[in-house]
Formats: C-alpha cells, sequence, structure tokens
C-alpha cells in the first residue's frame, strides 16, 4: 500500500470548503431498565381466554453523557390483555451511546432521536420477540418503526403545548 502524501491536514476528515465534517460513532448499546411480568399463567393455563388484547407504548429520550458523547434511548412497553386478564406486562429501555463530532447544534437533535433510534431498533426487537418467546408466548414481531414521524408528531405536540402554556400564564385583564 502507498504512502499517503501529507497534506498539512489533522486526522479529522474535512468536506470540499475545509469543514470537519459530520461524524458520529456507536459507542456502545445496551439493556438500560427490563421488566417482563407474567402474573396470570396459572389462569391462562387453565382456561386460555379470547384473543388477547395489546398495547404498544414507544417513547425516544436522548441525553448529554458528556463532551460530544450522547445517550439515545428507546423505552417500549407492551401490555397485553384478555377477557381471563393481564397476559404479560414488558417494559424495556435500549439504549446506546453515541460520539458526534462536527455537527451543527441543530442537527443533535435530530440526529439522536430519529437516525440513533433506527440503528438500535432492531436490538430491541430481537430482544422483544425472545423475552416474550422465553415468557412461554408467541414472539412479538414488531413492524418497523417511523422514527421521523415520532420526531415530527412530538414537536408538533410540543409547540401546541407552549402557546396554551403562555395564554394560561399571560395576566388576565
Amino acid at each position: 500500500m502507498a504512502d499517503q502524501p501529507n497534506n498539512g491536514t489533522s486526522g479529522t476528515p474535512q468536506s470540499a470548503e475545509g469543514q470537519p465534517t459530520f461524524q458520529a460513532r456507536v459507542l456502545g448499546q445496551y439493556i438500560k431498565d427490563l421488566s417482563f411480568e407474567n402474573p396470570s399463567v396459572g389462569r391462562l393455563q387453565q382456561a386460555p381466554g379470547d384473543k388477547p388484547n395489546l398495547q404498544i407504548e414507544v417513547n425516544v429520550n436522548a441525553q448529554t453523557v458528556g463532551k460530544d458523547v450522547y445517550e439515545s434511548a428507546i423505552e417500549f412497553k407492551a401490555h397485553a390483555t384478555n377477557n381471563a386478564g393481564t397476559i404479560y406486562d414488558l417494559e424495556l429501555v435500549y439504549a446506546g451511546l453515541f460520539r458526534i463530532e462536527n455537527a451543527p447544534p441543530q442537527a443533535i437533535e435530530p440526529f439522536l432521536l430519529i437516525n440513533c433510534p433506527l440503528l438500535l431498533f432492531p436490538f430491541l426487537r430481537r430482544l422483544a420477540a425472545d423475552l416474550t418467546r422465553e415468557g412461554g408466548f408467541p414472539p412479538l414481531l414488531l413492524d418497523p418503526i417511523d422514527f421521523g414521524s415520532l420526531y415530527i408528531r412530538r414537536k408538533q405536540q410540543l409547540a401546541q403545548q407552549q402557546p396554551a402554556q403562555a395564554s394560561d400564564s399571560a395576566p388576565k385583564s
């Protein structure tokens, strides 16, 4: 392999304009919180009941951990019930640590709440399927999640709440 000439730049990749380019790296990923409850197993064995009703909730959060290091976490809840009661209750927070360098400040939040969860979701999906299967039920196979739409919906909800809060706190004449 031929040696690359040293053009006086550091090891940081740069764009054509000479600006450092946006870089993101996964430093690690992990289960941050996990709970699986199977409270009605005895009743379910005696009388399986009707078709289950499954309620799913997904939230994404992010926080700064250190200089250029951020945590992005998917909070997932699945609550399955039928006429016999609660079938199972699964709560899982799956997170990752990301080093983000040279990003414009306005790009960090969407990256942490859209792109990072997209990288983490396949692992959360596998865990949800394994946990429900190991709990004695058919595996919970999750459809892909559009984290971009979730982010936009969240921003719209916050924008709607802010004017309402401002009018609530405005002095009344």
